[in-house]
């Protein structure tokens, strides 16, 4: 299914000749490209149905499986950390149902935004939506990393001051906050835009006359590195505190063994936690800073007022719309870093790199055997040999004696 690489927003009437013919050779150029077109993989509908597919597959198993071992009387301990990660599962989950069907809806509209949402009231709802469950996630994940450092770091607090309730209202503040947030525009302050190719609307960073909408876009870019910088902080102190207490419990003994293998499992999965809130969310923050500092935005790729290069426009439309799709692969990849993964793969890591190991101190003990066997051999062959010669010593001795 295909569509053609072009805006709903019509040409300004007060465009003149010339920028009309910049702004025809622009779209030329963005529908000649490889890639840059709807004919091409960067613009296709393809992408949003499998993330939608697989983001609803993995959020509905993570939440079933949180709903089950929440069930278990035996988890009481986990419960604030089961809380977290199906408040994570959830969002993620509505994230996706709330935006793919309309990004799909536009893409069989062959990106006709007007087509969907004549009045525009749509574009507004997906950018609320855009902000708050992209935000959501990672002040989720900054919450769980904190937990985490404060139950590895401070036990006794933890077990006395952080309750289920705590967790609860932790959860709903951080929704609540979020969500008056994402608001802000629909209050007057900042602007939900279309972005390029026409089927998705965000933060714009470009308009500097609408009232607050640079404060609106920083601050949005500021609140999700502080998140990514707090989560990432965290971990490393729970890994380097983790990587200690297994170091004092370095014994033979079987409850140190399964500490050691618990530490390199959870040390495992924070690295994968890091790496995937890098991976996804760093390009669209940092270009987001970029782009507020250069007052252009991902809605100018199909208007004539801005000051860049229709090169600079193009890379810079192509690789903002790699970005989102980067952060919204964040909602897919959840789930699975943060639970369904340590079940299936962390132990098989494990597993694999225990066996790794005693692989290379075995062969290490092969070569080792055979020099050692040769020095047993000979040895055993010199003290045959002196034997022999004793022998042969005492009978000409006892045979000189008889005559």
């Amino acid at each position: 299914m295909t569509s053609k690489c072009q805006s709903s927003d019509v040409l300004p009437p007060n465009l003149t000749a010339g920028a009309m013919m910049w702004e025809s050779n622009l779209s030329r150029s963005l529908q000649d490209s490889p890639g840059k077109s709807a004919s091409c993989g960067s613009v296709s509908v393809f992408f949003p149905i499998i993330m939608m597919v697989t983001g609803m597959v993995g959020n509905s198993l993570a939440m079933l499986l949180v709903y089950s071992a929440y069930r278990k009387k035996e988890n009481k301990r986990k419960k604030s950390f089961l809380l977290c990660i199906g408040s994570l599962a959830l969002t993620d989950l509505f994230g996706q149902l709330l935006t793919s069907p309309i990004v799909i809806s536009v893409y069989r509209a062959d990106l006709k935004w007007k087509r969907v949402d004549p009045s525009g009231t749509l574009c507004a709802f997906f950018g609320v939506c855009m902000t708050t469950f992209g935000l959501c996630p990672l002040f989720l994940a900054s919450a769980m990393a904190i937990e985490r450092a404060l139950a590895i770091t401070a036990p006794h607090w933890y077990s006395h001051y952080m309750k289920t309730n705590v967790t609860k209202q932790v959860l709903v503040i951080i929704w609540c906050l979020v969500l008056l947030f994402a608001l802000l525009p629909i209050a007057g302050v900042g602007k939900y835009t279309l972005q390029w190719p026409g089927s998705w609307c965000f933060i714009s960073t470009g308009d500097k006359n609408v009232t607050g909408n640079t404060f609106f876009a920083t601050t949005f870019a500021a609140l999700g590195i502080s998140s990514l910088l707090v989560t990432l902080s965290c971990n490393v102190v729970t890994i380097r505190a983790l990587v200690t207490r297994c170091k004092t419990k370095a014994t033979s003994t079987q409850s140190s063994k399964q500490w050691e293998r618990l530490t390199t499992e959870t040390v495992i999965q924070l690295m994968g936690i890091m790496c995937v809130l890098l991976t996804c969310w760093s390009p669209l923050l940092v270009l987001m800073l970029k782009m507020i500092s250069t007052h252009t935005s991902s809605h100018q790729c199909n208007s004539a007022t801005v000051s860049l290069s229709p090169q600079d426009l193009q890379m810079d439309c192509n690789f903002f719309l790699t970005a989102i799709r980067l952060a919204s692969l964040n909602q897919i990849l959840d789930p699975w870093v943060y639970l369904l993964l340590r079940e299936i793969l962390l132990r098989k890591f494990c597993q694999v790199a225990s066996a790794v190991s005693k692989c290379s101190l075995d062969t290490q003990k092969e070569t080792q055997c055979p020099l050692s066997a040769l020095n047993k051999k000979a040895i055993q062959s010199d003290n045959a040999h002196k034997q022999s010669l004793n022998i042969e010593n005492s009978n000409l001795n006892g045979g000189n004696e008889e005559q």
